[in-house]
């Protein structure tokens, strides 16, 4: 079944970018010209956690597997087998996967042979074998059984082999005085060329004539590339290279010969997370070979988290939607000149609201939750994704309810066969997936790297022995390539959310939210004594609002008007200290709306004062109430922010323009789902 690919679909399309660069439709069913010849560059797809770059390379497996050799491998993923010799590295493991998996027999062509590869790794694979330890020598072998029935699968499978090339190692060690690499290595690929390859497999030992000091020889190469092997740093280095440049041997020579014509389309190669070392360690080699002059038929797809990677410093840069019909990459002198790099962008509002579509086709939920959802996650498509499966899956009783806030503390089933998971540790697991979350959920609250460090020394001195708290949060964010902000801690919207929800709720001590308001608490200390707008901004997080309101309405007749506006939108961009799973309206709704009694007064203050103080009452809780993203949109409130704009315009002396200008600018950013704008109207909404 094909996956949601939540607007990633026009790479897949019949004549999309795949197909182009591949030679063949969606599920193999034509021939499509190649875009770039004989030179396809390597694709990098490039976007954060949740942006749906391992699902396209996915739905890319799925919809071309059993049409041309592929292969799909995550380069953040690497286990390293037990107790594996010196010839198994990240490298030489993901390079044995690799070819297992590009091996079967596809549509109207043989099985793909990996001869050249199975060499080298047999020659590395007997480095610090020895006498008195034949048993590793064994594992060793054995693992390399399924890279052999590549190139026989009758011999490979059977393993009978392994005991013969003990025999003859054993022969080995009686001869020399201590065992060296290259004479193991000898000794090894030839009683494997022997037991395992046919009569004409047996030439392809000769490719490693070009190796390093071999002089054409093969039998020499492979001897040097297990001493350079043995050796780790820098020739070790070139020897994982020659091996990379070994898969793709065996790939090239799959397409020429008495195969020349029996394949339609290319092999792809599929590397998630290749900003990864490992990923870097497998795809520039295939670059280097290509701009010396040497083509392949290979086409490497690859992900990475981190946009600005250095390995992409010199990439053709483009944006998803631009590559639906043409993807120019012009080839420099520059080895990165071989890369095209494709930015992944967010879904676009239409596209979330498709997504809550297809998950509630009734139409059960609130008709503006998707545009609230879109907000919230910025069209990310991971958070649209699980969150309209929870709107779908959300009991009857409380689907006319439902807020982003709201999703957040339901549970959703992502499997038939597990049962459901609370939404928000599920979401917030996939896009920051760390063994302690709590001290990132704590520094959350936090504004800037100050405020952080401050608040990791009051509430965090036991979690690390290592360092500064703040300062390792602050480099795995940026590591992970989440955007930064002067005014949050952590910026992203959605993350932030998610651990703010963590921090409020994890404890599960309702009423009391003792990390809440700890947390809250001490940067309100931080901010203290005065009533400035940060101490201001946590008591609202605390529930708190009568001396913000008070100090708005002292303040505002002051001359600076901008300022006053600017000061609003910072207190009210606290997090609101909502209860889980509150039914009924949002009580910040009926406050913005002039609704039920205002609570008690300042004492001594006249008419005009108590007005002027209500109005500032209902504007602060309408700003509050509209700006945060995990409620819905409110076209009533937002009227009546408007109104309660004028109407101050009116009382003010000397700013009434600037009121004026946010009387119409407002809601107008609001209804967009953008920052409120400051001046008014200003578009970068600064």
């Amino acid at each position: 079944m094909a996956r949601d690919l939540y607007g990633r679909e026009a790479v897949l399309e019949d004549g999309g970018l795949v197909a182009r660069l591949s030679g063949l439709t969606r599920e193999g069913g034509a021939r499509v010209p190649f875009e770039h010849g004989d030179d396809p560059p390597v694709t990098v797809f490039t976007g954060g956690r949740g942006t749906g770059k391992t699902a396209l390379l996915k739905e890319v497996r799925d919809r071309y597997k059993g049409y041309t050799p592929l292969a799909l491998f995550d380069c953040e993923d690497v286990e390293p087998p037990a107790d594996h010799g010196p010839g198994w590295t990240p490298v030489t493991g993901a390079l044995a996967e690799l070819a297992v998996q590009l091996s079967p027999k596809v549509l109207g062509a043989r099985p793909v042979r990996f001869p050249r590869l199975s060499l080298g790794l047999v020659a590395v694979a007997s480095l610090a074998w020895s006498r008195e330890d034949d048993e590793r020598a064994r594992r060793d072998l054995l693992r390399l059984g399924p890279l052999l029935s590549t190139v026989d699968a009758t011999r490979g499978a059977a393993a009978n082999w392994v005991g013969k090339v003990l025999s003859t190692l054993a022969s080995t060690f009686a001869e020399a005085a201590a065992p060296l690499a290259g004479m193991l290595a000898e000794a090894t690929v030839e009683t494997v060329l022997e037991e395992v390859f046919g009569r004409l497999q047996r030439t392809s030992e000769s490719w490693y004539g070009s190796y390093r000091n071999a002089g054409g020889n093969g039998k020499a190469g492979l001897q040097q590339l297990a001493i350079d092997f043995e050796q780790d740093g820098r020739r070790r280095r070139e020897a994982e290279d020659f091996l990379v440049g070994a898969l793709v041997e065996d790939l090239r020579r799959s397409y020429t010969g008495l195969a020349r014509g029996a394949r339609v389309g290319r092999p792809l190669l599929l590397l998630d997370n290749a900003h990864e070392p490992l990923g870097r360690q497998l795809v520039e080699p295939v670059l280097r070979a290509r701009a010396g002059g040497r083509r392949d038929r290979t086409v490497v797809l690859a992900t990475s988290r981190v946009r600005d990677h250095e390995g992409l410093r010199q990439a053709t840069r483009t944006r998803l939607p631009e590559t639906a019909h043409r993807a120019p990459c012009p080839r420099g002198t520059s080895i990165g000149s071989g890369i095209l790099a494709v930015e992944l962008t967010p879904l676009s509002p239409a596209q979330t609201r498709a997504a809550f579509d297809h998950r509630d086709p009734a139409g059960r939920t609130p008709a503006e939750l998707a545009r609230a959802v879109h907000r919230l996650t910025g069209g990310r498509p991971l958070g649209v994704a699980l969150l309209s499966r929870a709107a779908g899956q959300a009991p009857a009783h409380l689907t006319a309810h439902l807020t982003p806030g709201r999703l957040l503390d339901l549970t959703v089933e992502l499997r038939e066969d597990s049962p459901p998971v609370p939404v928000a540790p599920a979401l917030l697991a996939e896009l920051l997936p760390v063994r302690r979350p709590g001290p990132y959920a704590v520094l959350a609250a936090a504004h800037d790297e100050e405020s952080a460090r401050m608040l990791a020394r009051a509430r965090l001195q036991g979690a690390s022995l290592d360092g500064d708290v703040a300062l390792r949060v602050r480099d795995l964010l940026r590591a992970e390539d989440w955007p930064e902000s002067p005014r949050h801690f952590v910026a992203d919207p959605l993350l932030r959310a998610l651990l703010l929800h963590r921090l409020r709720f994890e404890d599960d001590d309702h009423p009391r939210y003792t990390a809440w308001h700890a947390v809250h608490e001490t940067l309100r200390r931080h901010y203290g004594p005065g009533p400035g707008p940060y101490r201001l901004h946590h008591d609202l997080a605390l529930g708190r609002t009568d001396e913000a309101v008070g100090h708005l309405r002292e303040t505002f007749p002051d001359a600076d008007v901008l300022g006053w506006l600017g000061r609003l939108r910072f207190i009210a961009s606290a997090p609101h200290p909502r209860e889980r799973g509150a039914a009924g309206p949002d009580p910040r709704r009926a406050a913005a709306l002039g609704q039920g009694p205002p609570g008690p007064l300042p004492p001594g203050l006249d008419a005009d004062a108590v007005a002027l103080h209500l109005a500032v009452r209902r504007l602060l809780h309408a700003v509050w109430l509209l700006t945060d993203p995990l409620a819905l949109p409110d076209e009533e409130v937002a009227d009546r922010l408007a109104h309660e704009l004028r109407r101050l315009s009116g009382r003010h002396l000397t700013g009434s323009g600037s009121l004026w200008d946010a009387a119409t600018h407002w809601p107008r950013d609001i209804r967009a789902r953008r920052e409120l704008s400051l001046p008014p109207g200003r578009e970068d909404g600064v």
